[in-house]
C-alpha cells in the first residue's frame, strides 16, 4: 500500500475501519483479493513477483498492512521482500509480542517499510526507520511512505475525509471509495522532499495516483464491527475496467 487510513475503536459500530490505496507499477504481476489456495485462512491480494502481500487478514482476525518508506538513497539489493512480513505475521500463530521482537531483530534486513499489524482488539505499528514497536491507542491514523501520521498532504486530507465520513450518518463503503479516488495534486509548498525531485513529488502527492506506467492499482475497505463480522471489499482499477472483490465472514474463535 501507499496510503492506509484507519479508524481504530473510534466508531460506535465498527472497532476497525481501514481505507487504503495500493500504488504500484501497472505491469507488476498481481492477484486480486481472494482466499489463498496455499493458506486458506488468509484473505488478501497477492504479489505474484515475490508471493507476499500488502494488505491481508485471516479468519482469526490477525491483520497486517504494509507501506514502503520512501528513501531513494538507501535502497539495498538482494534483500528479503517486504511483502513477506504481512504473510509472515498472518501465518504465525504466536502472539504479537513475538512478531514485534522479530521486527526489532530483523527489520534492518529489509528496505524501508512501515507495518500495521495485530487484530481489531489490539493494533501495533512498526517502522524500521524508527525501530520501536508501538501499541496504538484508539483514534484516527494515516500512513503513507513516511512515518505514521507524517503530515504529508495526502495523509492530512485522507484523515480529514475519514473523520468527516465516520462522524456523519451516511457512512458507507461506496463513500469510502469516493474519497480514496481523490486525484488532486497537492500545492508545491506542501510537498515533502524525499529526494525524488519536484516533478515526481507532485505525481505522487494525490490520494489516488494516475500516471503512465505507475499509479493506484486498487483500493481496499476493511470493516470489523463490534460483533466480529468482517466486510472486505477490494476495488481494482488495473486493467482499465473497475472490478470489485467482496467478502463477508465472522472471525473464528472470538
Amino acid at each position: 500500500m501507499c496510503l492506509i487510513l484507519f479508524a481504530y475503536k473510534a466508531h460506535p459500530k465498527y472497532k476497525l475501519i481501514v481505507a487504503a490505496n495500493r500504488d504500484e507499477f501497472y505491469d507488476r504481476p498481481t492477484e486480486t483479493a481472494h482466499w489463498w489456495n496455499d493458506e486458506e485462512t488468509i484473505l488478501g491480494g497477492k504479489d505474484l513477483k515475490e508471493n507476499g502481500s500488502w494488505f491481508a487478514i485471516n479468519k482469526l482476525g490477525r491483520f497486517a498492512a504494509l507501506t514502503n518508506y520512501r528513501d531513494p538513497f538507501n535502497i539495498k539489493e538482494n534483500v528479503p521482500s517486504r511483502g513477506a512480513l504481512v504473510t509472515g505475521f498472518l501465518k504465525n500463530n504466536n502472539n504479537d509480542l513475538s512478531f514485534s521482537d522479530y521486527l526489532v531483530e530483523n527489520g534492518k534486513q529489509f528496505n524501508g517499510f512501515n507495518i500495521i499489524y495485530g487484530d481489531p482488539d489490539e493494533l501495533c505499528y512498526y517502522s524500521n526507520y524508527q525501530g520501536k514497536p508501538t501499541t496504538l491507542k484508539p483514534g484516527i491514523y494515516g500512513l503513507s511512505n513516511a512515518l505514521l501520521d507524517a503530515p504529508w498532504p495526502k495523509v492530512a486530507q485522507g484523515k480529514k475525509d475519514l473523520v468527516n465520513l465516520i462522524a456523519g450518518k451516511d457512512f458507507s463503503i461506496e463513500a469510502s471509495f469516493d474519497f480514496l479516488n481523490n486525484s488532486e495534486i497537492a500545492p508545491d509548498e506542501k510537498l515533502p522532499d524525499t529526494g525524488v525531485g519536484m516533478e515526481k513529488e507532485r505525481m505522487l502527492s494525490p490520494l489516488f495516483i494516475k500516471n503512465t506506467n505507475y499509479g493506484t492499482r486498487c483500493s481496499t475497505i476493511l470493516l470489523v464491527d463490534n460483533d466480529d463480522e468482517v466486510t472486505f471489499v477490494e476495488r481494482s482499477y488495473v486493467p482499465k475496467k473497475e472490478t470489485d472483490q467482496s467478502y463477508q465472514f465472522r472471525l473464528n474463535n472470538r
